[in-house]
């Protein structure tokens, strides 16, 4: 048997090094985040800005961050399930509705520093750069933060980078791993109606069809919030028109006062202020050792226990006359 070198010896555990717990709960890729929020020192405490996008089972997070030396701020956020005050209620977390969300962030974003950038209203899936106004402010410009998601051609992600783009916000991208992208001699580009197709669900309203022409069964079960809503494949493409313009129009729209949230539906009337709940346990004050003294006494006296001469803290085996009620007391 030939000679087999030992990789893991005592040399590597002692020279391991465990991973951030970020990292280990793969929410943080600190190598990317460290070039993401590094800034000159020059450039006097300007933050730099990120456009965080994560997707979870049933929503979209997109938020813009800045980083300061202990905290990250967050400057401005949109979600999926903000979308259902814009028409759409299913599908939350398609290459659609990652687009609706950046589009929803990039409105809010400009709304609040009163920016004057409506981006890319006609929706054709052309690559699109923000460009500055001459003479006015410049547009809000962030960096685009996937985390640990693999970055493969037609990921969800770019789904919000082309709405937060398209929404009026300065994320510096290409085209190249926009869906339908092909490589064309030494580069790759993007295809325009591919894009556009995936922005207005074409690719959700083709695999509809293609399901109910197939299997029926496949089709109710898998779309069956979809015919419950009574929404068809050819409403797809209306339905996201619809919630683009109102988006535009209003991207602060208020939520409605039954509208769920998290856990449960919002509450209807205020909170009585002068209501008292039970204190929880862990919130609970530290007993003294004269109150304990004094629970052992009721409890003592709930049995029956009339004499507590020789009553003694903490018990102890009885040895003495003195304290024969209290042990005959336990005893029974």
């Amino acid at each position: 048997m030939g000679f087999i070198k030992v990789v893991k010896n005592k040399a590597y555990f002692k020279r391991f090094k465990v991973k951030f717990r970020r990292r280990r709960e793969a929410k943080t890729d600190y190598y990317a985040r460290k070039r993401l929020i590094m800034q000159d020192k020059n450039k006097y405490k300007t933050p730099k800005y990120r456009f965080v996008v994560r997707r979870t089972n049933q929503d979209v997070i997109c938020q813009i961050f800045s980083s300061d030396l202990n905290h990250d701020v967050c400057l401005a956020s949109a979600y999926a399930h903000e979308l259902r005050r814009y028409g759409i209620e299913h599908g939350l977390t398609n290459w659609a509705a990652f687009y609706a969300v950046g589009l929803l962030l990039a409105r809010r974003v400009n709304k609040k520093f009163n920016l004057d950038y409506e981006g890319h209203s006609e929706i054709t899936g052309e690559d699109y750069h923000v460009e500055p106004n001459f003479g006015a402010a410049a547009p809000f410009r962030a960096l685009l933060d996937v985390g640990l998601v693999r970055t493969t051609t037609g990921a969800r992600v770019f789904g919000a980078l082309k709405g937060v783009c398209d929404g009026g916000v300065d994320v510096p991208h290409n085209d190249r791993r926009f869906p339908g992208s092909k490589k064309e001699g030494e580069e790759f580009k993007g295809d325009p109606e591919v894009v556009k197709k995936y922005i207005y669900g074409g690719h959700v309203a083709d695999y509809m069809r293609q399901l109910s022409e197939n299997n029926e069964e496949a089709f109710n079960r898998q779309f069956k919030r979809y015919v419950d809503g009574g929404v068809g494949a050819d409403d797809l493409e209306k339905l996201y028109k619809d919630a683009h313009a109102a988006i535009r129009k209003n991207p602060l729209l208020e939520r409605a006062g039954t509208e769920k949230g998290s856990f449960c539906e919002k509450r209807t009337k205020a909170k009585d202020a002068n209501a008292k709940y039970p204190a929880k346990r862990f919130n609970a004050a530290k007993t003294t050792i004269e109150q304990k003294k004094g629970r052992i006494r009721q409890k003592l006296v709930a049995k029956g226990v009339t004499s507590l001469a020789g009553f003694v803290w903490p018990p102890v085996a009885a040895t003495t006359d003195a304290a024969a009620p209290a042990v005959a007391a336990e005893e029974e």
